[in-house]
């Protein structure tokens, strides 16, 4: 309960007693929660410790690693060039990257990049930490990788790559690396504490990250927990479990692409590099306002149009199967992964996020960024205490709370 501030409008109440509750339940170390409704926050709260350590308390200021919730905003730097007439996403990527074309990818749209579908997942060949920070090695491997399936058959969440692909889309563009193109043109004109590549003068802002205490005593836990949230029975969800997410499998593969581990991910190294899938650092206040402007003006400022967040908006992955799940169990994946062109939707009863319209990303952690064009509503959500639940408690309290709150 220490150190809680901040502004809450009335009837928004709700949504402070679920942040304080986190805190005294013990599920934060350090957190910040963000509401924007019509393009003006409501809900600005921040409170708990950035280092625990030192006792260093968490700041307006303070920002911290948002881990996948990186994509949401690297999704928003493609559709501002799309939107600005400069980017098809149902041409070919060889169009703006000519050499993505080799190992029979040349016809691969750009879509497919931002919704998972293109089969790069991951790359056969070893791309290390060092490599990946450097950019180039990694593009390279990726020019040389042949699809894992046939692009547009099949999805499975391109945990790193996705960055990295869209990335250099953007770059051959308009010449700016992603994190440089997102500082400049979303950023900045909005007035954001974000960044994909953190500058070394921001680091005294900065959150340290602490891992909450494993939830699961054993895989049967686990499994127990997954059928419970998914609705399966047991022996289906162990075999999903096992299949989707166990030791060797794609998912694991992709999430360990570019040699990143949970050490090296805490190396300043890794801070001052770009990985547009999954290294921006941020605060909920940034997290909100982003998105607020994607649905509303703020500040007299609207960073996309309704007819673009309507098309990003569509779902992608319902006409496509999940790689690397044997035939039998491919209708209980139906909720496991429902995203659109950089976005995921929400799925019940996974996560309801802010409504039926709405849509936004999770990052690994707990973190969540969010908005929803009929309530006009942005949020964001960020904390330093990382756990490895399923699916995050504190982030479903809380849209849940704004639920109700919107009525």
């Amino acid at each position: 309960m220490r150190n809680i501030d901040g502004v809450v409008e009335n009837g928004w109440e709700l949504v402070a007693d679920t942040f304080r509750t986190n805190f005294r339940e013990g599920k934060d170390l350090g957190a910040a929660c963000c509401v924007y409704v019509d393009g003006r926050a409501v809900v600005d709260l921040w409170g708990g410790l950035a280092d625990r350590a030192k006792k260093r308390p968490w700041e307006r200021d303070t920002v911290v690693a948002v881990a996948s919730t990186t994509k949401g905003a690297t999704a928003m730097c493609a559709h501002l060039l799309a939107e600005r007439g400069q980017l098809d996403l149902d041409a070919p990527v060889i169009r703006y990257w000519p050499e993505f074309g080799a190992a029979g990818k040349e016809e691969i749209p750009v879509r497919y990049l931002l919704s998972h579908q293109a089969g790069l997942a991951y790359v056969d060949t070893t791309v290390t930490f060092e490599e990946a920070c450097a950019w180039e090695p990694f593009i390279r491997a990726l020019e040389a990788q042949k699809p894992l399936w046939t692009p547009g058959t099949e999805h499975l969440y391109h945990a790193v790559t996705y960055g990295f692909l869209v990335g250099e889309v953007v770059r051959r563009i308009t010449g700016k690396s992603l994190g440089r193109f997102f500082a400049e043109e979303i950023a900045g004109p909005l007035g954001l504490s974000a960044w994909i590549g953190l500058p070394e003068e921001i680091e005294t802002r900065l959150a340290l990250i602490e891992a909450a205490p494993f939830p699961y005593n054993s895989m049967e836990d686990l499994v127990a927990d997954f059928a419970k949230l998914m609705r399966l029975n047991p022996a289906v969800a162990a075999a999903l479990v096992k299949d989707v997410y166990g030791p060797g499998s794609a998912f694991m593969k992709a999430g360990a692409a570019g040699g990143l581990t949970e050490e090296n991910v805490q190396l300043r190294t890794y801070r001052a590099a770009e990985f547009p899938a999954a290294n921006m650092f941020t605060n909920a206040r940034s997290l909100a306002r982003m998105y607020a402007a994607t649905v509303s003006a703020v500040d007299g400022a609207r960073l996309l149009q309704p007819d673009t967040v309507a098309a990003m908006s569509v779902v992608q992955t319902d006409r496509t199967r999940m790689h690397g799940v044997p035939a039998e169990l491919l209708p209980y994946t139906k909720n496991l992964f429902r995203m659109s062109l950089g976005f995921w939707r929400a799925t019940p009863p996974i996560h309801a996020l802010l409504g039926p319209a709405s849509f936004g990303h999770p990052g690994s952690g707990g973190s969540l960024g969010a908005a929803d064009p009929e309530a006009r509503v942005g949020f964001g959500y960020v904390t330093n205490l990382w756990a490895a639940a399923l699916v995050d408690p504190r982030a479903i309290g809380l849209t849940a709370a704004v639920r109700k709150c919107l009525g």
